[in-house]
């Protein structure tokens, strides 16, 4: 006899729905350009289903593919003025530096927080304050390792500036790392853009810097983890 399906709002069908609502928060999304590496590995493993290394192999890569490319849902902090960070990662540096010579800014040095991401960080990248996109310039380069301090000058970038309702600047930049070889940028000139909300990815080891204004109060550290979106780097100057 077929088995009927659980009417709602059953004790059985609250609990299936319970279970489904821990898995959806335990196990985050995928960001849409990871689908293509996940669905490979999986083919792989489908088409040698009959050979146990080769289903076991294609099955871990798609994991690893989808660990990868995982896009965990984040809450940024509502205190104004206030930039979260745009990455996972690791603080590399908290200095003062002559921001990307593409944009156009001057030689004057501004505050800067660079973050590295490893392979096994969250890879796409959030908005750090909420504000209209003014610039975005890409520049080819090499593929040094994104935790050398170079990297910042002579690796591939795409770099976005935004502009807060109250007129302050912030230069984004997207770094390619050693293992990168592609970096993706969603946002376009003219898009008003909300604090935390994911604008671009870069595959494989990268890095991401950020520009303030003058006058910033930054409030991190070398060594200390970002979660994006969420982890605030600085407060801007009122």
């Amino acid at each position: 006899m077929a088995r009927r399906p659980t009417p709602p709002g059953t004790p059985e069908a609250t609990g299936l729905a319970h279970v489904a609502d821990l898995v959806r928060t335990a196990i985050p999304p995928l960001h849409p350009a990871g689908l293509p590496f996940v669905a490979a590995p999986l083919a792989v493993a489908v088409v040698g289903v009959r050979r146990k290394w080769i289903r076991r192999t294609g099955l871990l890569a798609a994991a690893a593919c989808a660990a990868f490319f995982r896009h965990p849902h984040r809450v940024p902090p509502n205190r104004p003025g206030v930039v979260v960070s745009p990455s996972d990662g690791e603080v590399a540096l908290v200095d003062t530096a002559v921001p990307p010579a593409e944009l156009g800014l001057g030689d004057t040095p501004l505050p800067r927080v660079s973050i590295f991401l490893s392979v096994l960080d969250v890879h796409v990248q959030r908005v750090p304050v909420s504000g209209a996109v003014t610039e975005i310039v890409y520049k080819k380069g090499e593929f040094r390792s994104a935790d050398l301090p170079e990297a910042s000058d002579a690796n591939e970038r795409n770099t976005m500036v935004l502009e807060t309702e109250a007129g302050q600047r912030l230069a984004v930049v997207q770094i390619a790392g050693l293992l990168a070889r592609r970096i993706i940028c969603e946002a376009k000139v003219g898009d008003k853009l909300t604090i935390g909300d994911t604008y671009g990815l870069i595959r494989f080891g990268s890095r991401v810097d950020t520009y303030f204004p003058a006058g910033t109060k930054l409030l991190v550290y070398p060594g200390q983890r970002t979660i994006g979106g969420e982890t605030v780097l600085a407060e801007l100057d009122s």
